[in-house]
């Protein structure tokens, strides 16, 4: 999700949050691909992905939705401490759809190293050597 917010008085906009769309459904089938998991692990493995602040029940939403698709399946099993938890697995339609996720964001990356690119020429002309592979 994305916000903005205009700094007060000094007309410069803050933005924080530029996730790609569906950027939630594309990292719980990455998590699920890397093994099947409980809502309240995976919520905590996301961070790893970089969303630590995401909403519990936008992740639950999320995976039932998904579930509804055919992408995830879910069943009850025991736990050793506890009442017995859903565990979540990746579907061969959610294999497929993972990497329709990962082309994508992969194209996504292309265009943003290429904006990057030209914005730090544009706003540091000078050639020197920039962090994470821009130019």
């Amino acid at each position: 999700m994305t916000a903005t917010r205009e700094a007060q008085g000094d007309g410069v906009m803050e933005v924080t949050g530029m996730a790609p769309r569906n950027f939630l459904r594309a990292c719980l089938l990455l998590l699920l691909r890397e093994r099947p998991d409980h809502g309240y692990d995976l919520l905590a493995r996301l961070g790893s992905l970089g969303l630590d602040q995401e909403d519990p029940g936008a992740v639950y939403r999320t995976l039932r939705g998904m579930e509804r698709e055919g992408l995830v399946r879910s069943g009850w099993g025991e736990s050793c401490s506890g009442p017995a938890r859903r565990t979540y697995v990746l579907t061969p339609c959610g294999e497929r759809a993972l990497l329709c996720y990962g082309r994508a964001l992969d194209d996504c990356r292309r265009t943003i190293e290429g904006f990057l690119d030209r914005f730090l020429d544009a706003v540091d002309p000078l050639d020197t050597p920039r962090a994470g592979g821009a130019r």
